[in-house]
């Protein structure tokens, strides 16, 4: 099959990227590896991009910035992108995200899937935001175009059900894959005594304000301890950077205990993950989460959010820990009990690979790909 993805996230390279970046890079991966063909279509600042990537192939047209067109002048060129490719090489399926279909014209034959990343409904609720009346537009005509759904959890799936409804449509969930191979179990001699580990974007809702707040109670118990932050910057409206907004509220105390490192391309984030005695990940709100199970995939002790898909990724307390986010004490007290239960933790670590290989497994979840776009044909 050959499978057009309409993205703008595909990672080039020396960009950093998300969780969407990650998905496309991984399943891309899996598709080609299978014998499928893989197309990446969007708009980019700049020159326009005609390019393969590991067999891959990405076509870029140059983003519009005209004020109150854009939308238009963009959607009008990832068009002609969709249908110059399908003259040359017939597109199957093509998948875009939440709002990607709404004004794209597809030639007929093409089957169209919204793959459900988290969308403007999901996450307006969440980051306690105004509904945008033209985003939500963009996200329902997307859904009515759509011959089916993929949510990447049961959360997104039952969050958004509740403002678009896709009952009538073929949907199903399925889970981003994890790399099993990449995130290797770690090697315990690397470990850094102490040493906590957080790796995401350096804003609000990925809750690194309230693990920074955490610090000194848990360094009360345990003194050694130091949190090492791997991710990107993110931008307040006005252009201040976070994470001078966060540093200006914390302690010379809190401040000392804290190490900022650069993110590290996606290959080189085993590495970073496995010197951590624990990986705390406190997001106020996920779609997924890839962070938690790549961590959990190489055997490490891993603190997740109990909202959203936290509970479907950590059994608490079983192959993992969950803690309240917005509540600093929740987080310190999560990280102190596994801490002060560092002899007996083994058996937690192991079983947080295998809940990995049986949920995230690359295999499983291209085969659940493979057998559902078939069934909507």
């Amino acid at each position: 099959m050959h499978i057009c993805f309409i993205s703008n996230e595909f990672p080039l390279p020396n960009i950093s990227f998300g969780g969407a970046g990650t998905f496309l890079l991984t399943y891309s991966e899996l598709l080609i590896k299978n014998g499928h063909k893989v197309s990446i279509v969007g708009v980019k600042e700049g020159d326009e991009i005609i390019t393969k990537i590991n067999k891959v192939s990405i076509y870029y047209a140059k983003r519009s910035n005209i004020k109150g067109f854009s939308w238009y002048v963009n959607s009008k060129s990832i068009s002609k992108l969709v249908n110059k490719i399908n003259i040359t090489n017939k597109i199957d399926i093509l998948e875009a995200q939440e709002a990607g279909f709404a004004f794209v014209d597809t030639p007929k034959g093409i089957k169209k899937i919204v793959r459900m990343h988290g969308g403007h409904y999901f996450f307006h609720i969440f980051e306690n935001k105004k509904l945008n009346w033209k985003k939500a537009l963009l996200e329902r005509i997307t859904f009515k175009k759509a011959d089916a759904v993929i949510a990447t959890s049961d959360f997104v799936k039952i969050q958004t059900s509740k403002f678009i409804d896709f009952s009538k449509k073929k949907n199903i969930t399925i889970n981003n894959p994890i790399l099993i191979d990449q995130f290797y179990p770690a090697d315990k001699n690397k470990i850094i005594k102490g040493s906590i580990v957080f790796a995401g974007t350096i804003c609000e809702k990925k809750g690194i304000r309230q693990l920074c707040l955490a610090i000194p109670e848990i360094a009360k118990v345990f003194p050694e301890i130091h949190l090492y932050i791997y991710g990107r910057d993110w931008f307040f409206s006005d252009g201040k950077l976070y994470k001078d907004w966060l540093l200006d509220q914390l302690s010379d105390e809190i401040k000392s205990k804290i190490t900022f490192r650069k993110p590290v391309p996606y290959s080189e984030l085993p590495k970073v993950y496995e010197f951590g005695e624990i990986c705390v990940f406190p997001s106020h709100m996920e779609v997924q989460g890839l962070v938690a199970p790549e961590a959990m995939s190489m055997e490490k002790l891993v603190i997740f959010t109990k909202y959203g898909p936290g509970p479907e990724t950590i059994d608490d307390g079983v192959n993992g820990f969950l803690c309240e986010p917005l509540i600093v004490k929740s987080i310190s007290d999560v990280v102190v009990k596994v801490l002060n239960n560092r002899q007996n933790n083994r058996g937690i670590e192991i079983r947080a690979r295998e809940k990995v290989i049986s949920k995230f497994l690359p295999e499983i979840i291209f085969k659940k790909n493979i057998d559902f776009y078939t069934s909507i044909f």
